[in-house]
């Protein structure tokens, strides 16, 4: 197994990669033209690590984030996925440490990222890699027609 960064020649296998995500997580999954556009097009701080085989079997998607604790830069986790066929051969922990040493090397002092409190298999998985819980935090999420009341575009 290779970690390495997102190339734009990987689009398509990430594509199915995400594709299949969503169908795990039950929700909503766009067109393929469009979540590859997503990919090709996304927010230029946003990155993806890659793990792969013969394919694409997991990704991490991160970006780097300031200001957190003691004034120091870090990475927001938002997405880790690793493909059905492949869990539980330590694919999520390689990418997981990969993105611990990207930190180190860039000098930034944390990783945050938010988990389902329902899945308790990712719970444990996070916890056994030595994430803190941090119980004071409610994660919000502003979307849809509330985002663009907000906005005052509706």
């Amino acid at each position: 197994m290779n970690i390495r960064f997102f190339q734009p020649a990987d689009a398509e296998e990430l594509a199915c990669l995400f594709e299949e995500m969503q169908a795990y997580y039950g929700v909503f999954c766009p067109p393929r033209q469009a979540i590859l556009s997503g990919i090709l097009n996304r927010p230029p701080q946003t990155e993806f690590l890659v793990a792969e085989t013969d394919r694409i079997i997991a990704a991490a998607a991160f970006a780097a984030i300031y200001p957190g604790p003691g004034l120091q830069p870090g990475f927001f986790l938002k997405e880790l996925y690793v493909a059905g066929s492949e869990r539980g051969r330590d694919i999520g922990t390689a990418l997981m440490k990969r993105l611990a040493g990207l930190a180190v090397e860039r000098g930034f002092g944390r990783i945050d990222w938010t988990a389902a409190r329902a899945n308790e298999r990712l719970l444990k998985f996070y916890d056994e890699l030595g994430g803190d819980r941090k119980e004071d935090r409610i994660f919000y999420r502003l979307e849809g027609p509330k985002l663009k009341a907000l906005a005052g575009l509706e």
